[in-house]
């Protein structure tokens, strides 16, 4: 209830700010109340977002109040050293950097720019906003009018290659890629989510060029109504501060992803200057994608069966499509498990293709003239030859498994476009 989540928030109020003062046992007392009347709010909270934050925000209060514990059971001259040396500003600022240093990507995705497969628009836009202000600044610098875009917005249905895309630009820009979620963002409870905003903006300035990539970021900017919340109000109030001081050719750009643009604040959707629409997939695009999911897989597809499928699939996302073909390709899978006959066959070697082998045992029906009975147990691995993916396969698939964008979100998502937005394909 929202008694219980501001009594929570006081709560946890006063025992930081208890454990600042050195106060270690009233502390103590105070994480563990405020803990009680989270796990309370907790039964009745309904937002998925929330609740994942409230969870996260007990464990952090129960690691803190065994640590607290642990300190109070030493011996009083142990307990006074753990306080240790600096002001409790240091000791806050020193904590919100640590916190949002994990948020840097410095192992690269290895997802290359020529992986994203359509989407041209969309990476075009990229190419003028991230790209090009990287390689050649003075296009965008001195007495030239010619700005950079500070913010660009991807949105679009689930599973259409946002967070994809933004793993490209991790591995392709020469820049500190700040990789967030609203999750790491939303802590409501004890006013954080502004100073951690802040922090944020401060970190990317000293580590540009920068790119903040916000997934989600719908959970962190929706729209103020009578029921948010005034620290999340004024967390708000930060990130639109922040942007807003974002200075031409500051060399750092927010970039966020969402599945309900319908859902930010106005004020945010204007600081994204750029709304690129991440649709699904077109015919084309879908043909590459069942072509690349299969990849290497033994198969007996035609390039009109690909062709066939793409037209198959048209309200299919990327994501719907990559679980068609997983399922395809487990199918070869349950013959191996389901058949009662197997027969030998002669095929090029798995370690050395220069090389036949003829006592390889592959399924078959229990008429096959070769037909052994035997099941899967009775097959040595090394003798295993699965069977081709064939077209017939994907048409089991595609028979169970349906897309996952509903037709009122499709209607949704093209008024959003028709009114703010721009095509991404």
């Amino acid at each position: 209830s929202d008694n219980s989540i501001d009594k929570a928030i006081e709560v946890v109020q006063a025992a930081a700010d208890a454990d600042s003062k050195g106060d270690h046992k009233e502390a103590f007392r105070l994480y563990n109340l405020g803990v009680k009347y989270f796990l309370h709010a907790l039964k009745y909270e309904k937002n998925e977002s929330y609740k994942k934050t409230i969870r996260e925000k007990v464990n952090e209060y129960l690691k803190r109040a065994e640590e607290l514990k642990i300190i109070l059971e030493k011996p009083p001259q142990k307990a006074a050293a753990e306080g240790g040396k600096g002001t409790p500003d240091d000791d806050e600022s020193a904590k919100f950097r640590n916190q949002l240093m994990s948020t840097i990507m410095d192992d690269k995705p290895n997802v290359r720019w020529t992986d994203v497969i359509g989407l041209d628009v969309a990476k075009n836009m990229l190419h003028e906003a991230i790209f090009l202000p990287l390689k050649f600044p003075q296009l965008f610098s001195g007495e030239v009018k010619r700005k950079p875009w500070k913010g660009i917005l991807l949105y679009g249905p689930p599973g259409t290659g946002k967070s994809y895309l933004a793993k490209a630009i991790a591995t392709e820009a020469d820049s500190t890629f700040f990789n967030v979620t609203s999750a790491d963002l939303v802590r409501k409870w004890v006013g954080e989510g502004q100073q951690l905003v802040r922090h944020l903006f401060a970190l990317a300035r000293e580590k540009a060029p920068s790119i903040i990539f916000i997934d989600e970021i719908d959970g962190l900017m929706a729209a103020r109504n009578d029921s948010a919340s005034q620290t999340s109000i004024q967390m708000l109030n930060q990130f639109l501060m922040e942007m807003e001081g974002i200075k031409s050719g500051g060399r750092v750009l927010v970039l966020g992803a969402t599945n309900v643009p319908w859902l930010l604040d106005a004020a945010i959707m204007r600081r994204f200057q750029k709304r690129i629409c991440i649709d699904l997939p077109d015919v084309n695009a879908r043909s590459r994608i069942f072509k690349t999911h299969l990849g290497n897989t033994p198969n007996t597809l035609q390039l009109e069966n690909f062709r066939t499928l793409a037209e198959r699939t048209e309200k299919y996302s990327a994501s719907d499509i990559g679980n068609v073909v997983q399922d395809a390709m487990m199918q070869p899978v349950r013959k191996v498990l389901e058949a009662t006959h197997f027969k030998t066959v002669a095929a090029p070697s798995k370690d050395n293709p220069q090389v036949m082998k003829y006592d390889y045992l592959t399924p078959c029906s229990p008429g096959d003239p070769a037909a052994v009975e035997m099941t899967w147990n009775d097959v040595p691995s090394d003798n295993l030859f699965e069977p081709p993916v064939t077209f017939r396969d994907f048409e089991k698939s595609l028979s169970i498994t349906r897309p996952s964008v509903r037709e009122d979100d499709r209607k949704k998502m093209d008024e959003f476009t028709d009114a703010y937005g721009m095509e991404g394909v």
